[in-house]
């Protein structure tokens, strides 16, 4: 399709326009293809760009896949040791707080390493919203404009984001020991916090491409994206899930083969050469078509279904050939 279209913009057809109506994608999923083996190279020069940003939240996931494994691997193996029975039993008797200790720990050192992210996704939404819609957009110029103008907005969304996890585990650990001494109304809160936080999780989808795209205040960004997230909940499920594809794939073969030091490195490769930034155009091209539905039909002049052609289209075109 778009081969074609470059072909006709480099040679030109005689007695002909440049391109025609039937290159251009028709829907949303020929759109999200075309820009994404159009734009591919360029997802990976801006995940290399903004990679820096990650590396601590990465060291940290490390660390903590790290710890966790080491613990279940010398847990395993006092079980599969006869002659330490009684050390094995202790083990597993503590087991559970020594795993909240772990995750406590890790967690406490994700608050900067995630709020540090805000505003370079920030700048990453705006490339990539613009290049899902077949629009143009400078990577570093244009990137660095987004980064100036909504990196306050953007702090203190990733701020919030990196005292989630830590809130949702404390939570959690408090209302479950309530529950086991006080009875099963405890259950309520301590569901009900978890619910919260996959929920500001999904809304995340949203925040960043709606930051750069409209002027609104920090609350009604946060208040917008929720309702949005639970609106198209499975939608936004099935968005996230996909996008931490290959994070569930690499924990798999972790978890089930010898390979979890190749695997975890190939998973940091990954995120180091393409993935925040494919993730991100996913989250784009997801997010576009949120809009043109919710929000920019009520907005005057907003223009709607940019980067697909129409059926006017059409009838223009075929107009124009019949005056010729």
């Amino acid at each position: 399709m778009f081969g074609k279209l470059m072909n006709n913009y480099y040679y030109g057809k005689s007695g002909k326009g440049d391109y025609k109506r039937d290159d251009l994608p028709r829907n949303r999923w020929q759109l999200f293809w075309e820009m994404l083996r159009i734009r591919l190279s360029g997802l990976f020069r801006l995940n290399l760009m903004t990679a820096i940003a990650f590396i601590p939240l990465m060291y940290v996931m490390i660390l903590l896949v790290n710890s966790l494994f080491s613990h279940l691997i010398g847990v395993a193996d006092a079980l599969s040791d006869p002659e330490q029975a009684e050390l094995a039993a202790q083990m597993v008797k503590d087991s559970p707080q020594q795993i909240y200790n772990i995750l406590f720990s890790s967690l406490v050192l994700l608050i900067p390493a995630i709020a540090i992210t805000g505003p370079v996704q920030a700048g990453m939404a705006y490339i990539t919203r613009n290049w899902a819609r077949d629009e143009h957009a400078f990577i570093w110029s244009d990137f660095k404009d987004a980064v100036k103008d909504n990196w306050k907005q953007a702090l203190a969304i990733s701020a919030i984001t990196g005292l989630v996890p830590i809130v949702m585990l404390v939570c959690w650990q408090f209302y479950g020991g309530m529950a086991q001494t006080n009875g099963m109304f405890f259950v309520v809160p301590q569901v009900l916090t978890m619910a919260l936080g996959v929920i500001w999780m999904m809304s995340l989808v949203f925040m960043y491409p709606m930051m750069v795209t409209y002027k609104m205040s920090l609350m009604t960004l946060i208040r917008n994206a929720l309702l949005l997230s639970i609106g198209r909940l499975p939608q936004t499920v099935g968005v996230r899930l996909v996008t931490l594809l290959p994070s569930l794939i690499a924990a798999l073969v972790a978890f089930f083969t010898p390979y979890m030091m190749y695997t975890v490195m190939a998973l940091a490769g990954y995120y180091v050469l393409i993935g925040n930034a494919l993730a991100r155009f996913v989250h784009a091209a997801f997010t576009n078509a949120t809009f043109d539905r919710y929000i920019n039909p009520r907005i005057a002049g907003a223009e709607v279904n940019r980067g697909l052609s129409f059926e006017d289209d059409y009838e223009d075109e075929f107009e124009e050939e019949d005056e010729t």
